[in-house]
């Protein structure tokens, strides 16, 4: 038999879906108005006319973005990025998770402690900057010649502490007994780590996964700083775009070629970004599952 709810808490009840609704609808929002506005007619967006639903319906700028060169250049310098970048920061950050979580292992506490000193103090833009470039020199010494900068962002930004700190409170959580049990029947300590901690642990590695790739695709500041033109990630694309025709940033302007017809500057920036989002938004409802499990499992020390 159900319990019958008190007055306090119905009321309770009631606000909390109201204000998630409330929250729902403003996260949504810019969405929905970004989509309008990039569908919509020259004169509507220009006029501010677009609120919510679109107004003189037309698909010219997807169609200008759709046969934008540059555009999709950028977009698969941004994937591979994203890719590989995710695949070494997160082979670095379960290799470090993993060590820190052994008591076995020397100077643990030593380790913990300057690496939760990088979460407090960071060294600055300028010496960040240094390494960065020091890191290309080697790269490039290494390769014999100069390396793809997209290697660089891929390698050189492949470190977060936050990240660590979360596997390694996942991998404590795993029983010791069955890591011993593993130990018995012979198992290798990468064994131990692809075949018990791994599998244990998928909810938080699939969290951690889901933050180095949103943070590899929305990245544009060093990846601006360490590429070239032909190189932009997407991101970087779009920012040059922004800066450009949006907020005055240089004295171009915005020329709709021949064979389309008219729409507005504002259609062309918001079609890019609804184009930009796209691989985020099919990838999360995947993911989402696992990611408040997996920062409880991750960011709790038993």
């Amino acid at each position: 038999m159900k319990r019958r709810l008190e007055i306090s808490e119905l009321i309770f009840k009631v606000l909390s879906y109201v204000f998630l609704t409330i929250f729902a609808l403003a996260c949504l929002y810019p969405l929905v108005y970004a989509f309008s506005s990039a569908i919509s007619g020259e004169t509507v967006v220009d006029a501010n006319e677009v609120i919510l639903l679109p107004k003189d319906i037309q698909f010219e700028a997807f169609r200008y973005v759709f046969n934008d060169n540059i555009f999709w250049t950028s977009y698969s310098n941004t994937l591979f990025v994203t890719f590989f970048g995710t695949l070494w920061a997160l082979g670095v950050a379960i290799l470090g998770g993993y060590a820190l979580s052994k008591k076995r292992l020397l100077f643990r506490r030593g380790f913990n402690f300057f690496l939760v000193f990088t979460m407090w103090f960071s060294a600055g833009m300028v010496p960040q900057w240094i390494n960065y470039k020091n890191t290309e020199n080697v790269f490039n010494a290494l390769a014999g010649g100069d390396l793809d900068n997209k290697w660089l962002i891929v390698i050189a930004m492949g470190m977060a502490a936050m990240n660590v700190i979360l596997l390694r409170n996942a991998f404590e959580g795993v029983p010791s007994e069955i890591e011993e049990a593993s130990i018995v029947d012979g198992a290798t300590e990468l064994q131990i780590l692809t075949k018990v901690y791994i599998p244990m642990s998928q909810s938080t590695i699939a969290t951690v996964a889901l933050f180095f790739a949103i943070s590899r695709w929305n990245g544009y500041y060093w990846a601006q700083q360490f590429t070239d033109q032909p190189e932009w990630p997407l991101q970087v694309y779009l920012r040059s775009n922004i800066n450009a025709y949006l907020l005055g940033g240089t004295d171009e302007k915005f020329i709709i070629p021949d064979g389309y017809g008219e729409f507005s500057v504002n259609s062309f920036i918001y079609a890019m970004i609804i184009c930009a989002i796209i691989p985020i938004l099919i990838i999360y409802p995947f993911i989402q599952k696992y990611f408040a499990k997996g920062v409880n499992m991750g960011g709790v020390k038993e």
